[in-house]
C-alpha cells in the first residue's frame, strides 16, 4: 500500500471510530421488561383474543361468522 492510500485508510479508521455510539446496559428490573413488553404488544393480543390467529387473517374470522349465522337460523326454525 503507497502512502496515499495508507493515510486514506487511516483517516477512515478514525473518522468510524469517532462514529461509533456504544449502547447502554438495560439496568431495569425482570418485572419493568415484563410490564413494557406487556405494554407494547397489540391490544387483542394482550387481551389473549387473538392469539395464534395471525396466519388465518380476515378470512378465517370472516369463514366463522358466516357459519354461525347459518346455524343461528337453523335453530331458530
Amino acid at each position: 500500500m503507497d502512502k496515499r492510500l495508507a493515510k486514506r485508510h487511516k483517516r477512515q479508521v478514525d473518522r468510524a471510530k469517532a462514529n461509533v455510539k456504544i449502547s447502554e446496559p438495560d439496568v431495569r428490573t425482570p418485572e419493568e421488561i415484563a410490564a413494557a413488553r406487556e405494554a407494547s404488544r397489540p391490544a387483542a393480543a394482550a387481551r389473549g383474543g387473538l392469539q395464534g390467529n395471525f396466519a388465518g387473517g380476515a378470512h378465517s374470522s370472516k369463514g366463522h361468522g358466516v357459519s354461525a349465522a347459518h346455524s343461528a337460523s337453523k335453530s331458530d326454525a
